[in-house]
């Protein structure tokens, strides 16, 4: 994972996630989509280097936007991997985890 595009002020920066977002990396994924919502003004998740997701990768999502509205923050996807969209389309959601 990596920041990409963070202002000097850190509040227009994306997170780009690279590689799953499975069972297998969700320990690790867990703090830091936690620490990106908490600390930056405009949260957002490039999403488009994401290989495999599976239920683990959509409870994080879910988890990260959970936090971001308790903090007032709307947590942005700003792209999407074919993974990611299958995914999505699969449960009948859009790209901002909401009903289709």
């Amino acid at each position: 994972m990596t920041i990409i595009g963070e202002t000097s002020q850190g509040a227009a920066a994306c997170l780009a996630v690279e590689g799953e977002m499975t069972i297998y990396r969700a320990a690790e994924l867990h703090p830091v989509l936690l620490h990106a919502v908490r600390t930056l003004d405009a949260p957002a998740l490039d999403l488009s280097e994401v290989t495999e997701f599976d239920c683990a990768g959509m409870q994080l999502l879910l988890v990260a936007r959970r936090e971001a509205r308790r903090l007032g923050k709307e947590l942005v996807l700003q792209d999407a991997s074919p993974a990611v969209r299958d995914a999505f389309a699969l449960l009948g959601l859009t790209a901002q985890g909401e009903p289709a």
